[in-house]
C-alpha cells in the first residue's frame, strides 16, 4: 500500500472512530455506505412514484404541475418532492464517499475486482438519472441544462441532427420530445437497478439495508431538511431568452459550470479518461495476488462450513471426485478467493493438535498454512517471558498489524481455528490469548468478527471448547489508528492475567471488557 492511500485510509479510519463515539459501532454511518446507498435509492423510487401521481407530462404544464405540487400540497407532495431531491443528492455523497473508501482500504483489487469494475458503471447511471429529472421541472435551471447537455451530446457524431435544435425556440420543443424525457428518467433508474444488483453478486449474504437506526435517522434527517429547507424551482423556462444566471445544484451538477468553460471534446476526453483510469485501478500498480485456498480431499468431508463462512462464495461444494465415503467435497473459485483464510478457520480438521509432522487441514492457505501458523505460535511463545505472558493473533487489517514479539499476524482472526486458542493455552505457550482484530464497527472481511465472537460463544462451527478459561481469553477490535488504546487493553488483559491462579476456570478472576462480553454470552 502506497504512503498516500496508507495516509488515507488511516485518515477514514480516524474520522469513522469520532463517528463511532457518537453513533456507536453498531450505527457508525461510515460503515454502512453500500447499505445507505441501497436505502436512499429506495427512497428516491418511491418519491419519484409519488409525485409522478401529481405530475403533467406534457411540456406546457410541467412547471405549472410541479408548483401546484410543491405550493398547493406541500404537506404531503411538497415534502415528497424536497425527500426525492434531498435523497438524490445524500445518495451520490454516499456513493462518492463509499468509493473513495473502498479504494483507501484496497478492497478493489484482487478478487475484489468485480465489484469495483461494474461500481463504475453505477456513478453515471446515478448521474444520468438526477440529470434527467431536473429537466422535467422545466424551470430555468432545467432549460439550461437541457440546452448544455444537448450541445455536448450533439458533438458526438451518433444523431442524424442535432438535438439541441429542440431548444431554439418555444415553437421547437414539442410534447412528444418531452415524453421522451419522462421516459429516460423512468427507464434510467431500472437500469441502475439492475447494475446495483449485479454489483454485488459476487458478495455473499450482501447487506442492502441499513440498521433501523440508522435509516430512522436518515429519514428523520430528510424530513428536517424538507420542512427546513425545501427544495423549489426557479422561474419558469422560456426558450425566447438565454438564462443569465441559475442556482446550480453541486451534487448532481458539478459538471456544468466547466461544460461553459471547457470545449465538449475536453469533456468526453475527460469523461473517458476518468472511466478507464478508475476502473483500471484493481491492477494499478501491478500487485501480486496471494495464492486462493487449496482443497486437500484426503481431510475434508464436505462438511459445508467452509461454504457458509466464506464472505465471497468462493466456495462450494461439488460431487465427490475420490472414492472417499462422502457425497460431496469443497471446491475453490480461484477467482473469488481473496485469501482470508476464514474457511481454514472454520475447517473441523484444522487442529494443530495433531501429531503428524505434515500438519494439513481440509482446507488451507499455501502462502500461510494452518503448519506455518503453528510454527509461528510456537515462535511467538518463545518470546514472552514474565508474569501474564500473552499471546496475540492480530488481524493484519487493524491496529495489531504489524510484526511484533510475542504477535501472529493473520489476514483475518477468523482464520484462526478455536483449536488454536485451546492449543496454547493447554500446552502453557502463553498465559493468556488476545484476539485483535479490526475496529469493531467494520471487518475488512467482512464476517470475521461475527464469526470469531460466535466460535468463542460455542454458538457457531468449529467451537471453542467449553474447558478453555474464558478469563484468559480477551478481543480487541481496534482500527489502524487506535495503537494507543490497543497497548492500553493489552497491558490491562496481562496485569489480571498475572493475578489469575494456575488452576482457573471460565469465571475465575476479574476479565477485561472484551473478555467479559465473551462470558457474558457464551453457554
Amino acid at each position: 500500500m502506497s504512503a498516500s492511500v496508507t495516509i488515507l485510509c488511516r485518515g477514514f479510519d480516524r474520522i469513522e472512530r469520532a463517528l463511532d463515539a457518537v453513533f456507536g459501532p453498531e450505527w457508525n454511518p461510515m460503515a454502512q455506505l453500500g447499505t445507505l446507498g441501497w436505502f436512499l435509492f429506495w427512497i428516491v423510487t418511491a418519491t419519484g412514484v409519488y409525485l409522478f401521481i401529481f405530475f403533467d407530462t406534457g411540456v406546457v404544464n410541467a412547471y405549472t404541475s410541479i408548483e401546484w405540487l410543491t405550493n398547493d400540497h406541500w404537506f404531503h407532495a411538497g415534502i415528497a418532492r424536497s425527500f426525492h431531491r434531498y435523497a438524490s443528492d445524500l445518495m451520490i455523497a454516499v456513493m462518492l464517499v463509499h468509493l473513495v473508501r473502498e479504494f483507501a482500504r484496497g478492497r478493489h483489487r484482487g478478487a475484489r475486482w468485480f465489484s469495483w469494475i461494474t461500481g463504475v458503471p453505477l456513478i453515471w447511471l446515478v448521474y444520468i438519472s438526477g440529470i434527467t429529472g431536473y429537466w422535467l421541472v422545466w424551470d430555468r435551471l432545467a432549460q439550461y441544462v437541457a440546452i448544455a447537455s444537448t450541445e455536448l451530446l450533439d458533438w458526438l457524431p451518433i444523431f442524424g441532427e442535432p438535438i439541441a435544435r429542440n431548444f431554439l425556440t418555444p415553437e421547437a420543443l414539442s410534447g412528444r420530445f418531452f415524453t421522451l424525457l419522462v421516459f429516460l428518467h423512468i427507464a434510467v433508474p431500472l437500469i441502475l437497478l439492475l447494475a446495483m444488483w449485479i454489483h454485488i453478486q459476487r458478495i455473499t449474504n450482501a447487506r442492502t439495508a441499513p440498521s433501523r437506526e440508522l435509516g430512522g435517522m436518515v429519514l428523520v434527517g430528510l424530513l428536517v431538511a424538507s420542512l427546513l429547507l425545501p427544495a423549489r424551482s426557479q422561474a419558469a423556462a422560456d426558450l425566447a431568452m438565454v438564462p443569465a444566471q441559475v442556482g446550480i445544484d453541486w451534487f448532481i451538477l458539478p459538471l456544468y459550470p466547466v461544460m461553459d468553460l471547457v470545449p465538449a471534446g475536453a469533456i468526453w476526453a475527460g469523461v473517458v479518461l476518468f472511466s478507464v483510469g478508475i476502473s483500471a485501478l484493481p491492477w494499478l500498480p501491478p500487485k501480486p495476488r496471494p495464492a486462493p485456498a487449496e482443497v486437500f480431499l484426503d481431510h475434508c468431508n464436505g462438511c459445508n462450513r467452509c461454504v457458509e463462512d466464506c464472505p465471497y462464495g468462493a466456495v462450494t461444494l461439488v460431487p465427490r471426485t475420490d472414492d472417499a465415503p462422502f457425497p460431496h467435497q469443497a471446491e475453490v473459485d480461484p477467482d473469488r478467493c481473496v485469501a482470508c483464510g476464514i474457511c481454514m478457520g472454520s475447517c473441523p480438521s484444522s487442529t494443530p493438535f495433531r501429531r503428524s509432522i505434515d500438519l494439513v487441514t481440509g482446507i488451507d492457505l499455501p502462502d500461510l498454512s494452518l503448519k506455518m501458523v503453528r510454527e509461528q505460535v510456537i515462535e511467538a511463545a518463545e518470546t514472552l517471558e514474565g508474569a501474564g505472558r500473552v499471546l496475540t493473533l492480530a488481524c493484519a487489517h487493524g491496529a495489531a498489524g504489524r510484526e511484533m514479539p510475542g504477535r501472529v499476524v493473520l489476514p483475518c482472526v477468523a482464520m484462526a481455528p478455536p483449536s488454536l486458542i485451546d492449543f496454547i493455552l493447554s500446552r502453557d505457550l502463553a498465559d493468556g490469548v488476545a484476539i485483535a482484530g479490526c475496529a469493531e464497527r467494520e471487518c475488512q472481511h467482512r464476517f470475521g468478527i461475527e464469526w470469531t465472537e460466535q466460535r468463542i460463544a460455542a454458538i457457531r462451527d468449529p467451537y471453542l471448547r467449553a474447558r478453555v478459561p474464558r478469563a484468559r481469553l480477551a478481543t480487541i477490535w481496534a482500527g489502524p489508528t487506535e495503537t494507543t488504546r490497543l497497548e492500553h487493553e493489552l497491558e490491562a488483559f496481562q496485569d489480571r492475567l498475572a493475578t489469575l491462579p494456575v488452576d482457573d476456570t471460565a469465571t475465575a478472576g476479574t476479565p477485561s471488557r472484551s473478555a467479559r462480553s465473551l462470558e457474558e454470552i457464551a453457554p
